[in-house]
C-alpha cells in the first residue's frame, strides 16, 4: 500500500502493549491521524484494562479523538490479517511471537517508557504521558517515512 506521498505502508498494522489502555491505544491513534485512510489500524492488550484518561488528554492536544476506544485483549481481535504487529511491551511481544507461528506477519519490538509511573502533580504525570505519545509519533514518522502533504 502507498501512502499520500509514496511511502510504502503495510496493509493492515497491529499495536500490542499490556492492557491496552495508554501505549498501543496511542500508537493506533496517531498511526489513524497520519494514515487511517490508507491503513487498517487496530491495538490490543495482553490484557483489556481501562482506558487511561491522560491519554485521551494528551491525544486530544494532537487533535486525536480516542474518547470511544475500548481496550480489547489478544483473545479479542476478530480478524488476525495484519502484515505487521508493533509490540510496545516485552510481555505484548511474547503474545505477538506465540500469535504469528500460526500466520504470516512481521512483528516489531518498539520498547516504550510506562508513563503511568510517572510521579508528581498532575501535570508532571501529563509530561510523561506527552512525552511518550511524541516518541511513539516520531518512531511511526520515521518507520514509514511520513513527510507532510505538499501545500498548494
Amino acid at each position: 500500500m502507498r501512502g499520500p506521498n509514496g511511502e510504502d505502508l503495510p496493509d493492515a498494522i497491529l499495536f500490542a502493549c499490556g492492557q491496552n489502555a495508554v501505549r498501543s491505544p496511542m500508537a493506533e491513534g496517531i498511526m489513524r491521524h497520519l494514515y487511517g485512510r490508507y491503513v487498517f489500524v487496530d491495538s490490543v492488550g495482553v490484557r483489556a484494562g481501562e482506558l487511561d484518561p491522560f491519554v485521551i488528554v494528551v491525544l486530544e492536544e494532537l487533535g486525536i479523538d480516542l474518547t470511544r476506544h475500548k481496550p480489547r485483549s489478544f483473545d479479542e481481535l476478530e480478524d488476525t490479517s495484519f502484515d505487521l504487529i508493533v509490540s510496545l511491551t516485552p510481555e505484548a511481544q511474547h503474545k505477538a511471537v506465540d500469535l504469528t507461528r500460526t500466520m504470516a506477519a512481521d512483528v516489531e519490538y518498539w520498547p516504550t517508557h510506562d508513563p503511568t509511573l510517572a510521579q508528581g502533580s498532575r501535570e508532571q504525570r501529563l509530561e510523561a504521558y506527552r512525552e511518550v505519545r511524541d516518541t511513539l509519533m516520531q518512531r511511526i514518522k520515521d518507520k514509514f517515512g511520513w513527510r507532510p502533504a505538499p501545500s498548494g
